[in-house]
């Protein structure tokens, strides 16, 4: 069958679904057929998690240098969700699996790092976070050289980034419990992951026969999850004292 779309639309789809998929849901319109519309359903979601990650940090950025506050953030939670995304961004990579099944983790991790350094800054130590900037770069040079690191190592720090996860959130939902007070936490980043890591459960159950990846994707869903009602519950919450505004001299 000749196709119909033109090729400046069907070739990003075939680039993205495969050649089978596009021939089947686009050329023959036999847009029921399970397997593909799965397939091509999970890609979708794939894809819009990658480009939802380019931005999801940002309005946390933002709120943080509005305020010139850091209140109500973990730090531990950042320096360990950032250490997260380099292993996972290197197992999957090397895997080889389709980047649309992790690529989030690249531009979330680089986002990660920026609110290290701001959280830094703000509590007066930038010399530690010139040094945690620098130490977090060669752990990753490290983790994609397969002369530093072994495939068997590699699955091992895999493995361990799932009990990582869930420790990325204790403290942040550990200080929320603690404050009753959501603070400069952003509402946005904190439903689009949910949401996010939600359809990267769906892609991962489509594409990815890794069961520590599967895994992975269960406690984040939980994880995030925690954190969103706790959002909910404590969303009108009063502020405490701020002990963590870059602006805190008293004026006279």
């Amino acid at each position: 069958m000749t196709p119909w779309l033109p090729e400046i639309l069907r070739n990003p789809l075939a680039a993205l679904i495969g050649e089978p998929c596009t021939k089947t849901l686009i050329d023959e319109l036999n847009i029921f057929d399970p397997l593909c519309l799965r397939h091509a359903v999970s890609k979708g979601l794939g894809l819009g998690i990658v480009l939802g990650g380019c931005i999801v940090k940002l309005p946390q950025l933002f709120k943080i240098l509005n305020a010139k506050s850091v209140a109500g953030i973990s730090l531990s939670s950042y320096v360990l969700e950032v250490l997260a995304n380099a292993i996972t961004l290197a197992y999957n990579f090397r895997q080889g699996y389709s980047f649309t099944t992790y690529g989030e983790a690249l531009f979330i991790g680089v986002q990660n790092i920026v609110i290290t350094l701001l959280i830094l800054a703000f509590t007066g130590r930038t010399m530690i976070g010139l040094v945690t900037s620098v130490s977090l770069l060669v752990f990753t040079y490290v983790l994609f050289d397969a002369s530093f690191v072994g495939p068997s190592i590699l699955s091992v720090l895999y493995g361990l980034t799932i009990p990582l996860v869930i420790s990325s959130r204790i403290p942040q939902i550990y200080a929320i419990h603690k404050n009753k007070y959501t603070g400069q936490l952003s509402a946005f980043a904190v439903f689009n992951y949910f949401f996010g890591t939600a359809a990267r459960l769906f892609t991962t159950m489509v594409e990815v026969d890794d069961s520590l990846v599967l895994i992975g994707a269960v406690l984040a869903v939980v994880a995030n999850g925690v954190l969103a009602a706790q959002m909910l519950y404590f969303w009108n919450a009063q502020a405490p004292q701020d002990k963590y505004r870059l602006d805190t001299k008293k004026t006279k």
